[in-house]
């Protein structure tokens, strides 16, 4: 539920007793599109701010931690990234972060919804600077129909960088998704997805993910928790799938000489996701195995 009132746009959390709120100068647009209702202000601190079906997705200010902690984890993780897929992440950036990997040959946006990204290029355009890299490839249309017709081994890194599991994003949360991803990728494979607020949803949406993803047949899965400011409670996370190798190993060395530059990740930022608070320890300790599934 939103509210607009006196100056101040109000995300409001019904189920949790919770609001968030930024003040506003005015709004700068405003439509429905064929899937959803797409809304853009500007803000008097946060910058542009984009609101999809009243929640909020993205502002120019600290969408950095978001978009570097969706890829930059995984691709330093994966030996030798060579072909990206983006699932979702219509506002570009994941993409632009995906593209500063040198070693990245093809990358791919996969996006339902073509006007989250128009509305980016005129609104963000800072997040749409690598969209005119030769390397940049757009869809436009369904994911998950993209997922189970693309060629089977043929992507090392798959990032799900979809809305919150209700609606057209409820399907990247599914284990028939998490099969289909487990084909298209290659040996030494990875995939990443947005997995909400730790505080708010170990328990639920976060194990599910973990499960899900040993039944898929990834063998090692890790939440990755980071600070989000505009999103429910402040905190936020990823959560990786690797078909064979452990998690908890990454080309830190190619990390610290990265050859471009970031606002938030780092190596020892890197280190200190992989380490969970102990209350999702516990609440993960008993996820489903691969050989359970």
């Amino acid at each position: 539920m939103t509210a607009l009132n006196e100056g101040w746009f109000t995300e409001v959390f019904q189920d949790q007793g919770t609001a968030f709120s930024l003040q506003v100068k005015r709004k700068l647009h405003e439509e429905q599109t064929p899937f959803q209702k797409l809304e853009i202000y500007e803000t008097e601190t946060f910058g542009n701010l984009m609101v999809l079906d009243g929640c909020v997705m993205l502002t120019t200010r600290d969408n950095f931690l978001y978009h570097e902690m969706m890829t930059h984890p995984a691709l330093f993780t994966h030996k030798d990234p060579k072909k990206v897929v983006i699932v979702g992440g219509g506002d570009c950036g994941t993409l632009k972060e995906v593209l500063k990997h040198p070693g990245v040959q093809e990358a791919w946006q996969v996006e339902i919804d073509e006007r989250v990204t128009r509305m980016s290029e005129k609104y963000f355009p800072e997040l749409c600077e690598a969209n005119g890299d030769p390397r940049a490839n757009f869809f436009f249309g369904d994911g998950i129909q993209w997922m189970r017709d693309i060629e089977p081994n043929s992507i090392d890194v798959l990032i799900i960088d979809s809305t919150d599991p209700v609606g057209p994003a409820e399907g990247l949360f599914a284990l028939d998704f998490y099969r289909d991803a487990m084909l298209a990728l290659r040996e030494g494979g990875i995939i990443v997805q947005q997995s909400e607020s730790p505080l708010l949803h170990t328990n639920t949406i976060i194990k599910d993910i973990h499960d899900d993803m040993h039944k898929a047949g990834f063998g090692h899965v890790q939440t990755l928790p980071f600070p989000q400011p505009v999103y429910p409670t402040g905190w936020w996370s990823c959560t990786m799938g690797s078909k064979e190798n452990p998690l908890k190993y990454f080309r830190e060395e190619d990390a610290n000489n990265r050859p471009f530059v970031t606002r938030y990740y780092n190596a020892g930022v890197h280190h200190g996701a992989l380490a969970m608070p102990q209350f999702m320890v516990d609440a993960l300790e008993d996820e489903v195995r691969p050989e359970e599934g």
